[in-house]
């Protein structure tokens, strides 16, 4: 994706991609290596020969250059194919923030290998107590002479039973907000390293990745590790987060065109009173709002998208698109279940198999609570919640 490719030929050649491997790689695989409890491997190896995990990585760092966009581009069309991209979504945000941050031999050993499709990254950020509020976080990475000693707890840490590498962030320092101290660093994790305990979740969203709580007894950590400078890892977070809200925005944007399309085809064709239910209006007017509402959070998803990727202010953009997307694409599931009528909650016609992907999007990775604060505070000008 150098310079002399315009932005047009880039989206349509990501677009053609992603059609081309999702045609071997389906809805139907994706469903197979849910069954089968195993990483959509495949898939990924798919994706590294067409050089769609280089997205976002410069040339001159192994990767094939291209933005924000693009990477919005490849999750919103694996979307569209009824494929949720969480793993590569945590991959990318993750390798983020040690592209801006980190040193030489860290992007080498870490972001490297995220493009060849064999290894699986995860990021461990989420605390059982803390949950949105990283200013209470309690794991901890404390110095040992040149090293580092990790002790605390994360959890939803997604992609942890089959990942080879963590991005991790602990608190190396007390919060001091009067000084505008957060104590926040972030580390780079082998995930064989002694003194990580592992224990799956019973969360369907998120199949075939896992999720899991991560228990940290000494994990020992080299100076090597830490990414950046200590106590700065709060400040790298916004590298990873707002890409990481925007790529969601575009995930939901996929996925609630996938089921809004089962909808459409079925009111085409149901046909119980002689003529399809598509020409009620009653059916026709919750896909068509599904629709317009799928459109603009597309329009929000790609703004934020290009400020991020002209070095803007992203916040209130990213956030906006992750909000207004993962409700547009819970209503597009809506519409979709209440056109198949009691075929809305067979699995063989597989919509109601999404619930818990789309339901999760208005939670996860920040609840929408959580984002109108936000929006409120930033954009409005109104005092902080409480």
């Amino acid at each position: 994706m150098d310079g002399a490719t315009s932005q047009s030929e880039s989206t349509e050649a990501i677009r053609n991609i992603v059609a081309d491997v999702t045609k071997r790689y389906d809805r139907s695989y994706w469903l197979d290596c849910v069954k089968d409890a195993r990483p959509p491997h495949e898939l990924q190896l798919a994706l590294a020969k067409a050089d769609l995990l280089g997205l976002g990585v410069p040339a001159e760092m192994g990767g094939i250059g291209g933005g924000m966009r693009d990477q919005c581009t490849m999750i919103e069309y694996l979307g569209r194919a009824g494929i949720p991209g969480y793993l590569l979504i945590i991959q990318n945000f993750a390798r983020n923030a040690v592209l801006h941050h980190g040193s030489a031999e860290q992007i080498e050993t870490f972001v490297r290998p995220t493009m060849s499709g064999e290894q699986i990254t995860a990021f461990a950020l989420t605390e059982p107590d803390a949950g949105t509020n990283t200013f209470a976080m309690t794991t901890t990475a404390t110095r040992d002479g040149d090293d580092w000693l990790v002790n605390g707890t994360k959890v939803f840490i997604s992609g942890a039973l089959d990942a080879s590498q963590m991005l991790l962030v602990a608190r190396t320092s007390p919060l001091d907000p009067a000084r505008k101290t957060f104590g926040l660093s972030m580390f780079i994790v082998d995930m064989k390293a002694p003194g990580i305990t592992m224990h799956p979740q019973r969360i369907r969203a998120t199949e075939p990745e896992k999720q899991c709580i991560l228990h940290f007894d000494d994990l020992r950590l080299p100076a090597s590790a830490l990414v950046g400078e200590a106590d700065k890892g709060f400040n790298y977070l916004f590298d990873a987060l707002n890409p990481e809200r925007v790529l969601s925005a575009a995930m939901a944007v996929g996925l609630g065109s996938f089921v809004l399309e089962k909808g459409v085809e079925y009111a085409k064709t149901r046909a119980p009173f002689g003529k399809p239910i598509g020409a009620y209006q009653a059916v026709q007017h919750p896909l068509a709002r599904a629709y317009v509402n799928l459109e603009a959070s597309k329009l929000m998803t790609y703004q934020a998208a290009d400020a991020i990727d002209n070095g803007e202010d992203a916040g209130i953009l990213s956030n906006g698109a992750k909000l207004i997307a993962s409700e547009a694409a819970g209503a597009a599931l809506d519409a979709a279940l209440q056109v198949h009528g009691g075929y809305a909650i067979d699995y063989d016609y597989d919509i109601i198999s999404l619930y818990e992907v789309l339901r999760l999007l208005r939670i996860a990775p920040i609840n929408n609570e959580m984002v109108l604060n936000y929006l409120a505070e930033r954009a409005l000008g109104l005092p902080r919640s409480s």
